[in-house]
């Protein structure tokens, strides 16, 4: 069988694009769907779920997104093979409307096996909280910041073009058929393995209009879904329509983010210092990969003297964090949940330590309480004074198991949770 195409057959190689092809999205759609699905019951209280449905449902996410990125880059192959290819021409070309109706769902097709998985490539990108995709080159992209409102429109983004692209599929499927079965012609055969020629009906010269038809489709699918309230961001992205939104809390990272209002009590305390500005993340790793979270609520009382007492004691520091302001990309509200943080029961979690000098540096030791279980711990920092200006940053790994936080095996979560914190204050 011929590699390339020629005028009234299809070739070896756009033959096995076209079932590749076929064999990948027939793949992916229903892993997302089943995916998602699962995903949903996690994250519903009201559904008894296990640490094995989460790693279920997170496998199924890896393993839909890797088809869909192998989808992306055998569809841009495809396309750059046809470009230098032959055209074969339509058996029906004699039939305008219908020819057309055809040559609209080929563009649609063409342009949806690139837009569909690059939509949910740059979601995945942009968000915190995912199932990897499996390959050695990373899950970020070039340009994509990790940014929820981002991530949330290419969720919304991916869910309205994969209705386009199912519609167009199945437009396509019921086309082949009707050619086969109805007017008995070779359109589907000449794509099957083997050498099958058929002559071209005569027909005018390619137009058009197919091209702005798949436009004008893909642009009243975009506005129904804006009709439709898909793409204002919320507070809480993982409630976006997309199906990869859905993915389950297994997964967050962390680092420190913007700046939270910090705002602290001066106290009438000698040597008090008064918050101006600061940042409270931390970082929890997931089957491998890290999820940023911060507080965006908190306050620090602090009472410093850059001159200590006999004991080595400099003064005292006391923390309270508002559970509910914290933000963790997809999985926020899995985070606050009451197998997790429970902000509902727990609205706060304190730490309350005296500050003094050791080897040369600063350790605040004292007692981090979270879900009212409270643990000794020691927060090393590095503190620096110009004036009445002071900067602070330093940080600490708890077990999160100790507060009773997501129960007592690692599971899909890290027992691990690495706590940072920068600052400026005031005299």
């Amino acid at each position: 069988m011929p590699l390339a195409n020629a005028h009234d057959r299809y070739g070896a190689v756009t033959k096995t694009f076209h079932w590749l092809t076929a064999l990948l999205i027939l793949s992916a759609i229903p892993l997302g769907l089943i995916a998602n699905d699962l995903a949903h019951a996690v994250r519903n209280p009201d559904i008894a779920t296990t640490d094995a449905d989460v790693s279920r449902a997170a496998f199924l996410f890896s393993l839909h997104k890797t088809i869909g990125v192998t989808v992306f880059f055998v569809a841009v192959l495809r396309i750059l093979w046809a470009m230098g290819q032959t055209k074969p021409g339509l058996l029906n070309g004699d039939k305008p409307v219908e020819a057309r109706a055809a040559e609209t769902v080929h563009w649609l097709l063409y342009g949806s096996l690139v837009a569909v998985p690059l939509t949910g490539w740059i979601h995945h990108a942009a968000t915190t909280g995912f199932a990897p995709i499996w390959w050695p080159f990373g899950q970020s992209l070039p340009f994509v910041p990790k940014n929820d409102s981002l991530a949330h429109t290419f969720a919304s983004l991916h869910y309205i073009l994969n209705w386009v692209l199912w519609i167009s599929l199945a437009a396509h499927v019921a086309g082949a058929l009707k050619h086969h079965v109805i007017d008995r012609d070779a359109t589907l055969r000449r794509m099957l393995p083997g050498r099958t020629t058929a002559e071209p009906t005569v027909r005018q010269p390619g137009h058009v209009l197919p091209a702005v038809a798949a436009l004008v489709i893909w642009a009243a699918a975009l506005g129904m879904g804006s009709a439709s309230g898909y793409f204002p961001h919320e507070t809480e992205p993982a409630q976006s329509a997309g199906a990869d939104t859905a993915e389950p809390a297994a997964e967050t990272a962390g680092a420190e983010t913007e700046s939270a209002d910090t705002t602290a009590p001066a106290g009438t305390a000698e040597n008090a210092w008064t918050v101006t500005d600061g940042t409270l993340g931390l970082t929890v790793v997931q089957m491998g990969s890290e999820v940023t979270g911060q507080f965006e609520d908190w306050t620090a009382d602090i009472v410093y003297d850059e001159t200590a007492d006999s004991d080595g004691k400099h003064g005292t520091v006391d923390v309270t964090v508002t559970i509910a302001s914290l933000t963790l990309g997809s999985v926020t509200s899995d985070a606050k949940g009451s197998d997790y943080l429970a902000a509902e029961d727990h609205p706060t979690a304190t730490f309350s330590a005296d500050i003094v000098s050791r080897d040369a540096g600063h350790v605040a030791t004292g007692t981090l309480t979270i879900k009212d279980n409270s643990v000794p711990v020691e927060m090393p920092f590095e503190l620096t004074i110009d004036a009445d200006t002071a900067t602070a940053s330093g940080g600490l790994t708890v077990d999160r198991r100790d507060f009773g936080v997501g129960g007592q095996s690692e599971g899909n979560v890290g027992a691990s949770v690495d706590i940072r914190f920068e600052l400026t204050a005031e005299r």
